[in-house]
Order: structure tokens, then sequence, then C-alpha cells
């Protein structure tokens, strides 16, 4: 069996996006002292979804990783 083929079960995939959360909320968490909670919220869902197509290329699906086309100039754009 080729390791492209391989998949884990969807429940497992959804425990891990959870654990994967949770270490990006723990990293971030810092910056909720300075009032920045919703940033650390939308901050959190990006970088999830960045891990989730990064994922997806390794395994050989065509798949950009990138969410942006360019950086944010600030956090509330």
């Amino acid at each position: 069996m080729n390791w492209k083929d391989k998949k884990i079960p969807e429940e497992d995939y959804r425990k891990l996006l959870f654990q994967a959360r949770g270490q990006y909320a723990a990293i971030l968490n810092v910056f909720r002292c300075y009032g920045m909670d919703d940033y650390v919220d939308t901050a959190i869902l990006e970088c999830v979804k960045v891990a989730e197509n990064f994922g997806q290329a390794v395994r050989g699906d065509d798949k950009p990783i990138h969410i942006l086309k360019e950086p944010k100039p600030r956090a509330t754009e």
C-alpha cells in the first residue's frame, strides 16, 4: 500500500484537529492579556487551516498550503 493511500478514520482526524487547535491556543494564549481575544481566536483558526492544507499537500493532494494571498497589514484586516 502506498503511503498516500493511508487515511486515518474521521474520528481520529477530528481528535487530532482538536489537539492541534489546543496547542495553538496554548502558544497564542499570552496575547489574550493584551485584550486580543478575538484576534487570537481568528489566528488559531487560520493556523489550523494552514496545518490542514499542509497535511493534504504532504499526502500528495493538489492543495496549496497558503490561505492568504498576501500578509495582513493589521490584525483587524
